[in-house]
C-alpha cells in the first residue's frame, strides 16, 4: 500500500511539474511528462513481475497448462499498453492516433487470446 502511495504521490507531482513547464516550453514539458511515464511504468514493472509469478503458480496448483494461462496474461499486458500509448497519444493532442492505437490493440488483444478460444470450443465440443 505505502508504495502505491509513492507511485500516486511522484505521478501528480511530475504532472503538476509537465503542466507548468508545458506553458513556457510545450516539447519539454512533453518530454518530462514521457520521462515520467517511463520511470513510473519502471517502478511499476516490480509489481507485475510478482503478479505474473503468483498466476504461474496458481496454474500449476489448479492444473492449468501453460498454453491457457500465457494468452491471459499476454492480453492483460496488451491492454495495458494500449491504454498507455492511447493516453499518450491524446495527451499529445492527438485523438485519431489514440483511438487507431486502441483499435490495433483490441486486434491484437483477440489474435493473442485466440489459443484459448480455441482451447475452450474444444472443451465444449468434447462434451457434447
Amino acid at each position: 500500500m505505502e508504495s502505491v502511495v509513492r507511485l500516486a504521490a511522484a505521478a501528480v507531482a511530475a504532472a503538476l511539474c509537465a503542466v507548468v513547464v508545458k506553458q513556457h516550453a510545450r516539447e519539454v514539458g512533453a518530454v518530462l511528462a514521457l520521462a515520467a511515464g517511463a520511470l513510473l511504468l519502471g517502478a511499476a514493472l516490480g509489481a507485475i513481475e510478482e503478479v505474473r509469478a503468483l498466476a504461474d503458480e496458481l496454474g500449476e496448483l489448479i492444473g492449468l497448462s501453460p498454453a491457457v494461462l500465457a494468452p491471459v496474461l499476454k492480453t492483460v499486458g496488451i491492454a495495458i499498453l494500449t491504454r498507455i500509448a492511447a493516453e499518450l497519444c491524446r495527451d499529445a493532442g492527438e485523438g485519431g492516433i489514440a483511438a487507431a492505437a486502441e483499435t490495433a490493440g483490441a486486434a491484437a488483444a483477440v489474435l493473442t487470446a485466440l489459443p484459448l478460444l480455441r482451447a475452450v470450443l474444444s472443451t465444449i465440443t468434447g462434451l457434447l
